[in-house]
């Protein structure tokens, strides 16, 4: 039988502390609180559509800003997938998803390549759900990207309904982490790479 795909960490700055459990082999349950209402529903969203089991308990200043609170979700939960990835031997390793919602497309693409790099246009014409800034979630890619050593590129193709846009792109990113994560069955003993290394 194959290992659990788990990882549980923690991590405490003066600015949050996050506490976070990840399962990439679950149903899609999720039970979310980082303080900040819109991110949690992307976050449950996320869950949901990769099939990922996720507990996220954060505390922060949100009382300054949602910046930290949001980056510092990005780089745990960017953690947990590189410590529950393992050894990435027979992981799919490229995922790519276009995600529609409404009027809004987004496509994200994924490389679990070892290397971070992010990617990223989508600006749509408005940038706030409320009091949820969106540039916020290119903070959040970045910091997922950095801390899973992923190369990540996220495009709105177009949109106009910011609530739209941003779902568009949980929803995409959680569809393109699924296949990307997935082990395939036909080179499960062995490496997606020619070089030997991820």
């Amino acid at each position: 039988m194959a290992q659990a795909r788990i990882a549980k960490l923690s991590r405490k700055t003066a600015e949050t502390y996050i506490a976070l459990t990840l399962e990439i082999d679950g149903t899609g349950v999720s039970k979310i609180d980082t303080g900040v209402p819109f991110f949690d529903h992307m976050l449950t969203l996320f869950a949901k559509h990769g099939l990922f089991n996720l507990e996220i308990k954060a505390t922060g200043d949100v009382d300054v800003d949602y910046h930290h609170t949001v980056e510092d979700v990005g780089l745990v939960l960017g953690d947990a997938f590189k410590q529950a990835l393992g050894d990435k031997v027979g992981i799919r390793r490229y995922g790519f998803f276009f995600l529609p919602m409404d009027e809004s497309l987004a496509r994200v693409v994924v490389d679990l390549s070892g290397r971070a790099c992010l990617v990223y246009d989508a600006v749509p014409p408005t940038m706030f759900v409320r009091d949820f800034n969106l540039i916020l979630i290119k903070e959040f890619a970045r910091a997922f990207s950095n801390a899973l050593a992923c190369n990540l590129h996220v495009k709105l193709e177009y949109g106009e309904e910011p609530h739209h846009v941003a779902e568009a792109i949980f929803k995409g990113l959680a569809r393109a982490m699924d296949v990307a994560t997935q082990v395939d069955a036909r080179a499960a003993d062995s490496l997606p790479s020619t070089k030997g290394a991820l």
